[in-house]
């Protein structure tokens, strides 16, 4: 079975225009300018500072503790171990000061492990 002329045509330009597209998203276009600053904010959307999030980073012995903190209030702690495994958190989810452990890859499923039968 033989590929029709232009089949052939185009993939010869396609192999050949392939070693010119590196080249051609490296060139930058002339007079380019910085961008501008943003305006500020309307007025009634200004940022609250006591709203913005404070984090405290602590060392203990040799796991690394960043304390996150919004208006006073810690409501997550991210502890990272040394050891280089990854990190967890401890969540405050309702607000009553009780953290939960919470890992970045767990999905937070749970299958029932009842034994059933032993011999």
């Amino acid at each position: 079975m033989r590929a029709p002329i232009s089949t052939l045509l185009a993939a010869l330009l396609l192999c050949l225009a392939l070693p010119a597209l590196p080249v051609m998203a490296q060139t930058r276009p002339p007079n380019l300018q910085p961008v501008p600053e943003p305006p500020p904010p309307p007025k009634g959307f200004e940022l609250d500072p006591a709203l913005e999030p404070q984090i405290t980073i602590i060392r203990r012995g040799t796991d690394t503790v960043e304390e996150h903190r919004i208006g006073g209030r810690l409501y997550m702690i991210k502890v990272t171990p040394a050891s280089g495994s990854t990190p967890y958190y401890l969540v405050d989810q309702q607000g009553d000061g009780k953290f939960t452990r919470q890992h970045p890859q767990d999905t937070g499923l749970r299958p029932p492990m009842w034994v059933i039968h032993s011999f």
